[in-house]
């Protein structure tokens, strides 16, 4: 009894191992090579399969997401014999298992060794300036390079990335100080710039003040010359009016002249800044019959009250005046 317990166990292992000989199950992101005797028949894709055992059996588990390879440092020799350290990465996917499995041995390490290779090349043949300042071509370069050189092995180079490039410390500090040199010359230049463009802008609103002044001083020698024009037509205006009047027989007309000039002579006299004292006339009769014939003169021009032109009335007589004499010395005055 016991033997054929024994005889069932054995019987379900070999069976157990015989399926799971034929079942093969590839996870997502693999494929799996099938050789039979030796040789490549097939590419299993994700999913469940059944072979043949014995006959066959699994050569190649390959994976097939994109991956990641670091490429080593190294020191590179420039177009103009500057020395760098460079490294990298590379992103590359199978897409052809097959290819991938039996055409190249150690897939990592030659795309490793054909990126450094290709490294060298590319930035040997640029200057120090152009493997600092161009990097997105250099990647391109690359990445064209490498990729055309991997396609036999059923590989795609996604992207191919220099990640440091480091120059010999002596370039470094000549490239520090090359750099401040430059900006200290932007700086001078920016500085130059502006003060001239402030110079121009003073010079230009200076120039336009003096447009300015120069227009307004014109402008106002106009309105002079217009107003001594004016002045002028006035003053012939009323001379021939005066002198109209004198020639239709109107004494009183002379007497306009007469008590304007002696108005203004005894107002100039009176407001003087070097006058201390005003001597006044005795007799104001004088200055009152200017003003009387001035008042005749403008009667006549309204019609008069009798309505004769050229009658006007008595002149009035000028009170007596009461004039105060006052010396230099500082006495006092008399009154009389």
């Amino acid at each position: 009894m016991e033997q054929e317990y024994i005889f069932y166990i054995v019987f379900a292992v070999l069976l157990l191992i015989v399926v799971f000989s034929f079942v093969k199950t590839v996870p997502q992101g693999q494929e799996w090579t099938v050789e039979r005797f030796g040789r490549y028949t097939r590419t299993l894709t994700p999913g469940l399969h059944l072979i043949v055992p014995i006959y066959d059996r699994i050569g190649r588990k390959l994976t097939m997401m994109e991956q990641v390879l670091e490429i080593p440092r190294q020191d590179v020799i420039t177009k103009d014999n500057a020395m760098v350290t460079t490294d990298g990465i590379s992103y590359y996917q199978i897409i052809d298992a097959a290819r991938a499995a039996y055409e190249i041995k150690d897939l990592e390490r030659a795309i490793g060794n054909l990126a450094q290779t290709n490294i060298r090349s590319v930035i040997g043949s640029m200057d120090l300036d152009e493997v600092l300042s161009k990097r997105d071509e250099i990647n391109e370069r690359l990445l064209r390079v490498v990729d055309a050189a991997t396609g036999p092995w059923g590989v795609k180079i996604m992207r191919i990335e220099i990640k440091d490039l480091t120059p010999p410390s002596d370039i470094i500090d000549s490239m520090n100080r090359q750099m401040k040199a430059e900006r200290e010359r932007r700086a001078e230049v920016i500085s130059a710039e502006g003060e001239k463009t402030a110079s121009v802008l003073r010079a230009e609103g200076l120039k336009q003040s003096q447009i300015l002044e120069a227009e307004g001083r014109r402008e106002s020698a106009f309105r002079d010359a217009e107003a001594r024009e004016r002045a002028a037509e006035a003053e012939a205006k009323a001379t021939e009016m005066v002198s109209a009047a004198i020639a239709a027989g109107d004494v009183q007309a002379i007497n306009y002249f007469i008590a304007q000039k002696y108005v203004e002579a005894f107002r100039a006299l009176a407001t003087a800044p070097n006058q201390k004292f005003v001597i006044v006339p005795s007799e104001m009769s004088g200055l009152l019959g200017s003003i009387a014939g001035i008042g005749e003169l403008a009667k006549t021009a309204l019609g008069g009250d009798d309505g004769n032109p050229g009658g006007g009335g008595s002149t009035p007589r000028a009170p007596r005046n009461r004039v105060q004499w006052t010396s230099t010395g500082g006495a006092g005055g008399s009154t009389a």
